[in-house]
């Protein structure tokens, strides 16, 4: 898959989970794979990159002694899910046609 759309699918994977609720890495690993297969040194870069685009925002609170990210998505968030569809929608568009063009031609 081309890098730049499996980008694209990642992040709305990981916003679309966080639709859900607040989440941590871990768990949102484990959700997201549930989606598409992910890790966490994959994870944490694409949050990182959410984070600094708007689309989520980042709490820490303490669990067991220890400091936890959660994150949550914002209104940004949801309208790159939403945009991210559209994309998608438009894509499915085109390859529709283009099978069409091929089908024709053999």
């Amino acid at each position: 898959m081309d890098v730049q759309l499996k980008r694209g699918m990642l992040d709305a994977c990981v916003l679309t989970v966080l639709r859900r609720g607040d989440s941590y890495g871990y768990r949102l690993v484990r959700d997201v794979s549930e989606i598409i297969a992910v890790s966490e040194s994959t994870l944490y870069p694409i949050l990182k990159r959410l984070e600094a685009n708007g689309q989520v925002t980042v709490t820490t609170a303490e669990h067991n002694g220890r400091l936890r990210k959660y994150y949550r998505i914002t209104k940004a968030g949801e309208r790159r899910i939403h945009a991210f569809l559209d994309e998608w929608r438009e894509l499915l568009r085109a390859l529709s046609k283009i099978e069409e063009e091929v089908s024709q031609h053999e």
